[in-house]
């Protein structure tokens, strides 16, 4: 899959800007705050038709305009056009059309573009609660399987009602049909996410070591209340002190990955080197499965390249992707002689854009 051209009007800082992409890496380079990471997010709009941080989309409109409007023109591998349009503004919320089509419910979009970030903000995923490792996995799952994003859509609605239920007077027979339909629903989702999670497990440590040039083993391991009952004979047994708590205390909405080096946490013993190591190697585990799976190529975003990370290290980032498997690439940095020199070492082609104040500059 690749992003042929890329128009924005009134996207965060950019008032109006086209882009004519690379097929293979393009970078951005420009000062802190220029607007380098905004058009990686104009990008991930198109694919995921949400921000890539966690922000509104009234926070993703220019100041003091109504809305936004990304539009993208694409080629599939076969070599079919498409053209995706993400609108917003403030009256009428968001939009998202394919091929001048708008779709029904957004999510029917999710995986049509597949994509995988690599961000200074992935250091949530090891620092931060449970909340955020079940929230990527959600994503990385739902862009090869319609069945397990419906799952979870399902989950999550029958979940919110039983929470409600719980803040009433609830009936025996009403639990009894919540509970059957959170169980089924969770079937699926601590299925494909115990799948998922092992098929990533050799990648991961594959990656790590071609980055990290370290022996050090790493590993990540699934966590789920699932993993020894159902989720029926756990709400049974939770019953009493749903009772009392007035939410549900037991379920897939509870379960966790947990990250280590050496047998050890890796948020408390691994380097901040090592942790960025790690999160790149998960991130690009992701894009060999979403390749893997997918009829396209997921598009590569790799935001502020050399946070955290040596220069030897992104030596190796860039040789990996660089590969046949990798697609169409995205980087920013501030510093571009370093990315020129970098890219030069890797004996990389590239497109380069300058950005100042939300525009671009073609070099």
């Amino acid at each position: 899959m690749i992003l042929d051209k890329l128009s924005i009007i009134n996207f965060k800082n950019i008032c109006e800007e086209q882009l004519h992409l690379s097929r293979g890496i393009n970078c951005f380079v420009g000062d802190n705050g220029a607007g380098k990471t905004n058009i990686l997010d104009a990008v991930h709009y198109l694919s995921m038709a949400r921000s890539m941080h966690t922000i509104t989309d009234l926070q993703s409109v220019r100041h003091g305009e109504d809305g936004f409007i990304i539009d993208g023109r694409f080629v599939r591998d076969d070599q079919r056009a498409e053209q995706i349009v993400c609108g917003y503004t403030r009256r009428s919320g968001k939009t998202l059309k394919r091929n001048g089509k708008e779709y029904d419910k957004l999510s029917d979009h999710v995986g049509g573009i597949p994509i995988v970030v690599v961000s200074p903000g992935d250091t949530a995923l090891i620092s931060d609660s449970a909340e955020e490792r079940r929230r990527y996995i959600n994503r990385f799952i739902s862009q090869t399987d319609r069945g397990y994003l419906n799952a979870l859509i399902r989950y999550n609605n029958t979940l919110q009602e039983r929470n409600k239920l719980l803040k009433s007077s609830p009936s025996e027979e009403m639990l009894l049909i919540y509970d059957a339909m959170l169980a089924q629903a969770a079937e699926t989702i601590f299925a494909r996410r115990s799948e998922t999670i092992a098929a990533m497990q050799p990648l991961v440590e594959q990656y790590y070591a071609e980055l990290a040039e370290e022996r050090e083993s790493i590993a990540m391991e699934y966590r789920s209340e699932l993993q020894s009952a159902s989720l029926q004979e756990l709400l049974l047994q939770s019953r009493q002190r749903d009772f009392v708590n007035e939410f549900t205390s037991v379920g897939v909405h509870r379960d966790d990955i947990l990250f280590s080096i050496g047998d050890y946490p890796l948020r408390k013993f691994g380097s901040q080197g090592q942790q960025k190591s790690f999160l790149i190697a998960l991130k690009l585990a992701e894009y060999t499965l979403l390749a893997k799976c997918g009829e396209e190529k997921p598009m590569l975003l790799l935001d502020d390249l050399f946070d955290k990370l040596d220069m030897r290290r992104v030596a190796h980032l860039l040789h990996l992707v660089g590969g046949e498997m990798f697609g169409q690439i995205f980087i920013t940095d501030c510093n571009k002689h370093r990315l020129e020199r970098t890219l030069g070492e890797a004996g990389a082609e590239y497109k380069l854009f300058t950005i100042s104040d939300g525009k671009a500059v073609t070099l």
